[in-house]
């Protein structure tokens, strides 16, 4: 199954759906090569290994009767909790033997997606305070699939210096390529940078060009963002990545897109924008050698304008993160 066996990874909260999509038909994800089921039971979400602990079917198959998950193949119940609560070939009344019972994993709900953890379920969920991630119009955007390892993903979206470059008219300008100085700095949970100021074509599929400031925040080693203000006019958007890894060698990528502001677009246009964005990264993302990030520094040349992404790679090595990293 090509399971991901790192400590601490699997102790994240690792998004899993879109809240909207986890409802009383059980769904199937991959999560480090495991197989997860998530579905609602009174209005609750939850997740459990998706094998059923009689023969090993799928019970994403199944179906959701009374809040209880059914298993498709011999019609074993198991309760909220993961007990059996029924095996329909004993006879009424015979007694269940204690371990007919699914692997539970970590739960919840937050900022509009369903999360799992699952090695760590009592680690708070972690915030996402202080810019208009809390305030104003909020849009999911994703999934997007990518052959390639979530820090790789990660540090794509953390790069600056590739804007005025790969997306040349819309996020930035081949005739303006030059990233001023600016520092990172570490916070209570991360590194977060200085605003960048960089020229913006079309920053949000608006077709507004402009000055902008950009902010990095590394929030979880699978969760990060930026804030754009508009220096002229002081709005701001935000989009929260994060990443899913579903085996070794594939994942699949969110995003949660925030606006203090109307961009006179409909929610279809801001997320057709993004997937033009996300397509033009995603042959770089999947080509890149070694598939891994290197750590060690000294083995890549790195720019000023690198810092966010050298700051990112000091974050994994202080977490002690193994995988997709070398």
């Amino acid at each position: 199954m090509n399971v991901i066996d790192d400590a601490v990874l699997r102790r994240e909260w690792v998004v899993a759906l879109p809240s909207a999509q986890v409802n009383e038909t059980p769904k199937h994800i991959n999560l480090f090569g495991e197989p997860v089921v998530l579905w609602r039971s009174e209005g609750t979400a939850l997740a459990c290994r998706d094998l059923c602990v009689h023969r090993g079917a799928a019970l994403s198959l199944g179906c959701v009767r009374d809040g209880a998950l059914v298993c498709p193949y011999h019609g074993w119940v198991y309760a909220a909790d993961g007990t059996c609560i029924d095996i329909p070939q004993l006879q009424p009344g015979t007694p269940i033997t204690k371990k007919a019972r699914l692997t539970s994993f970590g739960c919840t709900e937050a900022h509009g997606f369903v999360w799992v953890n699952l090695d760590a379920p009592q680690t708070p969920m972690f915030p996402l305070e202080g810019t208009s991630d809390t305030n104003g119009h909020h849009v999911i955007w994703g999934p997007r699939k990518a052959k390639a390892k979530p820090p790789r993903i990660i540090e794509n979206f953390l790069d600056v210096g590739h804007l005025a470059i790969l997306h040349d008219g819309f996020l930035g300008s081949s005739e303006q390529p030059y990233i001023p100085q600016y520092q990172v700095h570490r916070t209570a949970t991360g590194y977060s940078s200085d605003e960048i100021h960089v020229f913006q074509p079309n920053a949000d599929g608006a077709g507004r060009p402009g000055m902008v400031s950009y902010t990095y925040d590394m929030i979880r080693p699978l969760t990060v963002k930026f804030l754009k203000r508009d220096i002229s006019t002081g709005r701001q958007m935000s989009i929260v990545l994060t990443v899913r890894p579903e085996n070794t060698s594939e994942s699949t990528v969110y995003g949660l897109m925030s606006f203090d502001y109307d961009t006179g677009l409909e929610d279809t246009e801001l997320i057709a924008f993004q997937d033009r964005i996300f397509d033009q990264d995603l042959p770089i993302i999947e080509s890149q050698k070694p598939e891994d990030l290197l750590l060690d520094l000294q083995l890549e040349l790195s720019l000023q304008c690198d810092r966010v992404s050298i700051a990112y790679r000091q974050y994994l090595r202080e977490l002690g993160v193994t995988f997709g990293v070398v």
